[in-house]
């Protein structure tokens, strides 16, 4: 009885690791790679081809599967690189890199860590594009950094299997010292414009207020003749009225005598009138009165 017990565990041991072995075997043999992925398999060391998503069937203990290789854009961040401007200013630069694995064999054997030569070759390609530039031009220069840091990039990485597709710069940061520089010119550069815009404003007004007083005056003084040609033409139609009256009365040098002596009480009034100086006419025109007195009556007037 114990023989045969023993028997029994010792081929439950085979069946047992035969089983485990199966398993592994068809572990190894069967693969599956997901989408976005791609294999590379080596046989005894040496490449043998490339997997594309889906069922792969592999040698067992011959052929050996690398680390699967993301095909999907990928960003990578890089920290500030520390570049020397053409006018021997040290800013740092924050950039950020989009690419994407084209070719799994290129990037598994003709580079050993494509990510970190990216890096090393984007620092290298900054200090060369912005040392050739001054601060004033690196910072408002990005595209035409971007562009050529693509060029060269993209250049670079295309026989390890990789494509560059984008490069950005987050960030362009001076020194401290440029900074505080910097703004204290952008706002005297806006207190300039803002001086400026209101001299104009000032200027303006004091040209439209000038130009409507100008017109002010010219409509008054326009108006002011018109109301002074008004005025002669009605007193001159009213003197040719009176005056043709009169000469349609004829009248004799008496009556002319007697309205004229009329008059003079209101030429007398008035606040203003301190001495009133009798003309030399009032005589001639008394002695007229009173000859037409005395023709009519055929004697002087009893006083």
């Amino acid at each position: 009885m114990i023989l045969v017990s023993s028997g029994a565990a010792i081929s439950l041991v085979i069946v047992v690791v035969l089983v485990l072995l199966v398993l592994v075997t068809l572990a190894r043999t069967v693969r599956i790679v997901p989408q976005a992925r791609a294999g590379v398999v080596e046989r005894l060391g040496r490449y043998q081809r490339t997997l594309n998503p889906g069922l792969a069937v592999l040698v067992p203990f011959v052929d050996k599967l690398r680390p699967l290789m993301d095909l999907r854009e990928q960003v990578v961040s890089f920290p500030p690189q520390p570049v020397i401007t053409e006018d021997n200013l040290d800013v740092n630069i924050d950039s950020v890199i989009y690419f994407q694995v084209t070719d799994a064999k290129s990037a598994t054997y003709e580079i050993a860590n494509y990510i970190q030569a990216i890096e090393q070759l984007t620092v290298t390609t900054l200090r060369n594009v912005v040392g050739g530039m001054d601060l004033k031009q690196a910072l408002t220069s990005r595209e035409e950094i971007n562009m050529q840091l693509r060029g060269v990039l993209d250049e670079a990485t295309g026989k390890w299997g990789v494509r560059v597709n984008r490069v950005e710069l987050k960030a362009i940061d001076p020194p401290a010292s440029i900074k505080d520089s910097m703004e204290k010119q952008m706002r005297a550069e806006r207190d300039k414009r803002a001086a400026i815009l209101n001299a104009e404003g000032f200027k303006q007004s004091q040209i439209l207020t000038a130009e409507g007083e100008k017109q002010s005056a010219i409509l008054k003084a326009e108006g002011g003749a018109q109301a002074a040609v008004v005025r002669a033409d009605g007193e001159a139609r009213a003197i040719a009225r009176v005056f043709k009256a009169i000469h349609d009365a004829d009248p004799d040098p008496k009556l002319l005598a007697y309205q004229y002596i009329q008059s003079l009480p209101a030429i007398a009034q008035g606040d203003a009138n301190k001495i009133w100086i009798v003309p030399a006419e009032l005589t001639a025109a008394m002695a007229l009165l009173s000859k037409g007195f005395r023709d009519t009556d055929g004697q002087p007037p009893a006083s």
